[in-house]
Formats: C-alpha cells, structure tokens, sequence
C-alpha cells in the first residue's frame, strides 16, 4: 500500500496538491494536513543515497582539480594561448560528440548488473588511470611533445568520463519514481559533490609553495595520483553500491550489434528529436544553461578582483584570500543552499524554489559591486551565502526535474531513455563550458585587463567587476523567464505516473 491519499486541495498551479502542506478551504475554516508519506517502495534507502552521492564526489573532483591544473600549462610549462585553447576546446568536442552515443548504449544494454553499473565500473578505472598519465608533463620535455602528450591523453580522459558520467546520472534518474524522494536523492548526492569545491581551492597554495615542491608542474605531477586514484575510488562506490536490476533478460531493449547498426542508428537520431521535442526539457536545459554558463563566464574574475582591486596586484599580499573566497562559497552551498532547497521545494514546488533561488542568488551578485572593498578582504564574503543559491540550488532541482521528464518521455514514446536526457542535459552544460571560457576572454579583451601583467591600464579592473555583477544577474533572470511557464508540477508527475503504472499493470496512486 502507498499509505493514506493525500487531502483534496487546489495547488497555485491549479491542480489537486498530491504533496507539501494541503490546504482545504472551507466556508468557516482553513484546514491545513501534513504532507503525505512517501511510499516505502518509492524510498531510496540512506546508505544508497550514500553510495550515489560518494560517485557524484568522485564525479566533481575531476573538473574541479582539472580546473586549477590546466593553469600550469599557461604559467609553468609556457603554453603559449592558441595552444591552451586547443587543448581546452578539442578533447571537450570529443566530449560533447560521444556524450550522446553513450546514453544511447547505456539505455538498451543487456546485463545482469542493469544498464548503468557496468560502464560505471570501467569508465571509473579509465578515467582515473587517464587523469594520473595525462599530468606527467616535465619542463625538460619539448614543447611539442609536452602538447601532443597532453592532448591524447585529455582526449582519453574525456573518453572515460563519458563512459562513467553519462550512465551515473542516468542511473539517479531513475532510482526513484517518488516526485519528492528524486530530490532528496539529488539532495544528497549535491551534498557530498560540493566538498570538491571546499578541498580544491586550497591546491592553489600547494601547488605554490617551494617547501613542499620544486616547482608548479612537479606539485602537479604528484596531486594527479592522489587525485586520480582517490577519485577513481569514489567513482566505484555507485558501481558496487547501488543496487539495479538486471537486464539480461529485457526484450524491450534494442539489440546492440552490427546486425542492427542501420536501425539503431535511425533510433538514435529519432530520440533526440523527441527528446527536444518535449517543451519541459527545453526549458530545463536553456535555464541550466544560462545560469551555469553566466556564472563560469565571470568565476575566473573573482582571482583577478582580489588580486588587483582589494590588494592592488600583490598576489603575495592576497595570500589565501582567493582560496576562502572558494571554500565558504561551497561551505554556504553544502551547509545553507542545499537543506533549503530541499525543505522548501517540498512545500512551493521545484519550479517555485528554483525561481525563489535565482531571485536571491540576483540580490548577492548585486551585493558584490559594495562588498568587493580594498582593505576590507572579510566584507566579500558577506554575499557569498545568497550568491550560492544560483549555482548550489541548480542541479539539485534540475537533476529531479530532469528525471520527472524521463516519465512524461515514456508517457509519450513508451521508451525509458534517461541515458539519452542525462547526455542531451550535460552536453548543454559542456557546451556551456566552452562557450563560457571564450566569452570569459573576450570580456578580459574588451575590458582591457592583461592576466599576467604586475599592474593593469586604468578601467580594466573595473570592467571585470561590472562583468562580474551584470552577467550572472542577465543570465539569472533570463532563466527565470524561461522558467516562469515550466507546467510540469506536482500535480502533472503524479498523473503521468499513474496512468505509467495503468500501462504496466501497477496499482496506480491513490
């Protein structure tokens, strides 16, 4: 049994709320009921939460060391630009090209360990033996050599975080089919990925500090197998946690072979037309995209605003300000953003809370153009707490979002593709990324400001701050206008879910 239906009440959207606080009006009262349980069979067991979230850790420290990493290329190796945009752009492009294919392979695979676990498995021990190779750069090495080196094995790299990353978010998709237990479960996994984002700031003066390394790049060479291989640990955890059921024996799978090569390739090319097709999801991936993408044009500008602003270019001076700066960002994230997040949307709906957040997330970027003071390092923290809902409430709701979709995709296709959404929604995030760095450049361009220059033309500092205010702010409340007509609530994933089991043979909601 489901447990008692929840009391008949009319939502902001209209519907009948099936969750949050039930409000029945009455001619002489307003009777206000808890929310209703979730079902025990909807419920993803803690510790299997756990074991997913331990892979989204894994799942996080890539990018996030990757991030401080690729600096040593510029700084310590004398790559020169047009050679560090290659090696950023082309194995991103490999990248975004396999992403699909592997949510396609991924969702019709026969196994008796299910359709995620195994791709899990070897894209973790990939990708981690990848990222430890890739890193050995010496400075005695060609220049040429150190970038072919390099770039293959970057290309590698992208390989096997296509081959565990596309799967992994599949496989949270759909561990629940419970509207609330989907965001509990992304709660969780957000939880433990932010702590990426609270270790990997502090490389930066570990990386930089003689006593402890000869140089940058050997500092590198020696944190790219702890990196590596703690990851690649981590990024097992799910792959030998998380319990799936077995596919050996799904006929309704497609038969991946060479025999049906032609008809699948056909099959592809028809789920992403659907997949785009499905007005949810487009908004889902053009709200993440503006938000994650406006906020990555201007992340690299906060190193250079304390730098030059607060500290008037003495780096030495700036310490491990730029460090703090990172770490209580994914501090307010993991502590503040996250439980709110998480409590609030179970009352006002995720469309709601992600609105609620991106509006506060506005107010701290604002913020900034008065917190940001020479001689007052500490006041430019004081935003950090409202500026993290933007990022630290996205994909907590958008993930959950993302899988409610996969349920209206079968409603409308009676095909389960959350391998291809999870592709189709991380390769906007790359694409993103990429798009970000290069409007990141240009701004710096047109603003003037030279990265390694001791004292920059007058204006330049000041371009990036308003950079740093204005972007994120236009991408924040385009999001929300694309975001204002989302209609799949509550409501709407209960009735397609129902009529799922009608199809299935389930005992539907009650």
């Amino acid at each position: 049994m489901r447990g008692p239906p929840p009391s008949t009440a009319r939502n902001q959207n209209g519907g009948l709320a099936r969750g949050g606080l039930a409000i029945v009006l009455t001619d002489h009262e307003v009777l206000v009921t808890p929310p209703p349980q979730t079902a025990p069979e909807d419920r993803v067991p803690f510790g299997q939460k756990v074991a997913y979230g331990i892979g989204m850790l894994g799942n996080q420290m890539f990018p996030a060391a990757l991030g401080v990493f690729m600096v040593v290329l510029v700084a310590g190796l004398g790559f020169p630009p047009l050679l560090w945009g290659i090696l950023f752009f082309a194995p991103r492009l490999v990248d975004a090209i396999t992403d699909p294919f592997m949510g396609f392979i991924s969702d019709n695979t026969r196994s008796r360990f299910g359709r995620r676990r195994p791709y899990i498995f070897a894209g973790a021990i990939l990708t981690g033996l990848a990222y430890i190779a890739m890193w050995q750069l010496y400075e005695t090495n060609s220049l040429q050599y150190n970038f072919t080196y390099f770039l293959i094995g970057s290309i590698v790299f992208y390989v096997g975080i296509t081959i565990f990353g596309t799967p992994y978010v599949a496989m949270g998709y759909e561990m629940s089919r419970d509207f609330h237990e989907r965001t509990r479960l992304m709660a969780v996994a957000q939880w433990i990925g932010q702590w990426a984002w609270v270790i990997v700031p502090w490389f930066w003066p570990l990386i930089y500090d003689p006593d402890l390394f000869e140089s940058p790049a050997a500092a590198v060479r020696e944190l790219a197998i702890w990196v590596g291989l703690g990851c690649m640990l981590l990024a097992l955890v799910p792959a030998i946690f998380v319990k799936s059921p077995s596919t050996a024996d799904a006929e309704h799978l497609r038969p991946l072979n060479r025999e049906t090569l032609g008809e699948n390739a056909r099959a592809f090319i028809d789920g992403f037309r659907e997949a785009f097709r499905c007005a949810p999801f487009r908004k889902l991936c053009a709200a993440t995209f503006l938000v994650f993408n406006s906020f990555n044009v201007v992340a690299a500008f906060s190193f250079f605003i304390i730098v030059y602003y607060l500290f008037e270019g003495d780096a030495d001076a700036a310490g491990n300000w730029t460090a703090w700066f990172g770490t209580v960002s994914a501090l307010a994230t993991t502590f503040l953003v996250i439980p709110i997040i998480t409590f609030i949307s179970q009352r006002i709906g995720k469309k709601n809370t992600f609105l609620l957040a991106q509006g506060i997330s506005v107010v701290g970027y604002i913020l900034f153009w008065w917190t940001f003071r020479p001689g007052t390092p500490l006041l430019m923290l004081a935003p950090l707490p409202l500026f993290s809902f933007g990022i630290g409430g996205l994909f907590t709701l958008m993930t959950s979002m993302t899988a409610d979709v996969c349920d209206l995709d079968e409603l409308s296709t009676g095909t389960r593709r959350e391998g291809t959404f999870a592709a189709i929604y991380w390769w906007m995030v790359k694409f993103g990324l990429a798009f970000a760095g290069g409007l990141s450049g240009l701004i710096m361009g047109l603003a003037g400001f030279v990265p390694d220059a001791a004292s920059q033309p007058p204006g330049a500092v000041t371009g990036l701050r308003i950079a740093y205010t204005v972007v994120p702010v236009v991408g924040a409340l385009l999001a929300m206008w694309f975001m204002r007509d989302y209609d799949l609530t509550e409501v709407r994933a209960n009735e397609v879910r129902e009529e799922l089991e009608r199809r299935r043979g389930v005992t539907p909601l009650t």
